[in-house]
């Protein structure tokens, strides 16, 4: 037996309502299992690069990848303390964070490959937590920094 007409042409809208989402630029992020942060622990990078432009209230922005990358292009201000994804690296990572104030807003990220495989951030996040940091993000870059933040025309800044 044939479905009624409205039904085929209700679905029909739905799939047209998100259609029109997403070409409005509304973004849908898919979080992984593995992901220790929430969807409210990110920003996205158009959001972090003008949060950058005030000065008052800027996050402290903290590079944890590889540092050939950073010496390559970083946001603008951002600090360079260690690759996370290695014992040493996360060690002086964790010595320099110490430092720093826990109330401190801080946002993390790398952009070495997709996020999804992204060996630095992960650790990174798990290591603010754990030293009771409450106030952190971490910018969500599918592909890549260069794809994601350079590649938009945003804000970045060549060596160390």
């Amino acid at each position: 037996m044939p479905r009624p007409k409205i039904i085929r042409v209700l679905s029909l809208t739905s799939l047209f309502a998100i259609a029109a989402a997403i070409l409005a630029g509304f973004s849908i992020s898919v979080l992984a299992d593995s992901d220790p942060w929430t969807q409210g622990q990110t920003v996205e990078p158009g959001v972090l690069a003008k949060e950058l432009k005030n000065s008052t209230s800027a996050p402290m922005v903290i590079f944890v990848g590889f540092h050939r990358l950073y010496t390559a292009g970083h946001i603008k201000g951002a600090v360079y303390h260690g690759t996370t994804s290695s014992p040493e690296g996360l060690k002086e990572f964790t010595d320099w964070v110490k430092t720093q104030p826990r109330a401190a807003n801080i946002v993390i990220y790398c952009g070495c490959c997709p996020m999804e495989h992204c060996p630095n951030v992960r650790p990174a996040f798990k290591e603010l937590q754990s030293l009771g940091f409450h106030h952190i993000r971490v910018l969500i870059l599918p592909n890549d920094f260069a794809t994601d933040w350079a590649g938009q025309g945003l804000s970045y800044e060549k060596g160390d």
